[in-house]
């Protein structure tokens, strides 16, 4: 079942050890925004699907985090999120696979669930007909010698 959260409210989300953001909920409105940003439309046609999930990450990113948790700069003092900062932040690999999973393929998921098949039918009776005609005689062997 699908649970519908109308309060909109924008949730923390843990990507880390001692590092959370802030993110507004993922809605229609923020994926459509997302797919018309000049970073992701900018990506060659001859990109990589890893490079498109990149760009579509940071320029998601730059428009859901609100706040975060435990991020600071070299130093170590704490930093507010920035267009550049959030890039880099997802330039680290944990933290890209952390935001992969627990933000963007929620909504992934829901996308992919109504752009799928039904599955097919299993068994030895269901759904498929037979194209091939039985064999006449069996086989024979080549006799040895």
């Amino acid at each position: 079942m699908l649970t519908l959260d109308l309060t909109n409210a924008p949730r923390w989300h843990d990507l880390a050890p001692g590092v959370r953001v802030q993110l507004r909920p993922l809605t229609t409105a923020l994926m459509v925004a997302t797919r018309s940003d000049p970073s992701v439309e900018a990506v060659p046609e001859e990109a990589s699907d890893e490079e498109r999930a990149v760009a579509f990450a940071k320029a998601l990113a730059r428009r859901a985090v609100l706040a975060w948790e435990g991020i600071g700069d070299a130093d170590g003092n704490p930093i507010d999120p920035s267009p550049e900062a959030i890039d880099a932040l997802l330039d680290v690999w944990p933290i890209f696979e952390a935001f992969q999973m627990t933000y963007v393929s929620k909504g992934l998921l829901l996308e992919r669930e109504k752009n799928a098949s039904a599955l097919s039918p299993n068994g030895p009776l269901a759904g498929a007909s037979a194209t091939a005609k039985p064999a006449r005689k069996s086989a024979r062997t080549a006799r040895r010698g």
